[in-house]
């Protein structure tokens, strides 16, 4: 499944509705519940539910990974678009069910420290609409 891409002049792009679709359809599995350290770097301790779509396929070969917040109803947010500075590779991981402050969370945790990784988030819609949202409910 490829419908996501990395752009080296802009945000990137991602297929938004073709997203949808695979979690809805596939699921998501949780391998990181908030609070669980990194498995190699047990120092690094994820602040939000992390796993990854079922039945895909990242740049890196394993499964497009995801960010699961509180937000039951929010859907599909975002996308960050990271570089791993220690392995070298490029891929796009979601931002799913997030409030506002889980995206600002995710957006930091992912550029906390650039020697390791760095990220350019793309948000679905803006910003502002998603504040809206919380608001309303």
């Amino acid at each position: 499944m490829n419908g996501s891409r990395d752009t080296s002049d802009g945000p990137g792009y991602v297929d938004w509705p073709l997203w949808d679709n695979a979690i809805a359809n596939q699921g998501i599995e949780i391998e990181r519940p908030h609070g669980s350290p990194h498995p190699d770097h047990p120092s690094i301790i994820y602040p939000i539910d992390y796993g990854f779509v079922r039945g895909t396929i990242s740049a890196d070969g394993h499964a497009v990974d995801i960010f699961v917040g509180s937000d039951a109803d929010a859907g599909l947010v975002a996308a960050i678009f990271t570089v791993d500075h220690r392995k070298g590779d490029r891929e796009v991981k979601l931002i799913f069910n997030c409030t506002p402050e889980e995206v600002y969370l995710v957006n930091g945790f992912i550029n906390f420290d650039p020697d390791l990784m760095t990220g350019r988030l793309l948000m679905r819609r803006p910003m502002k609409e998603l504040w809206s949202r919380k608001r309303r409910i």
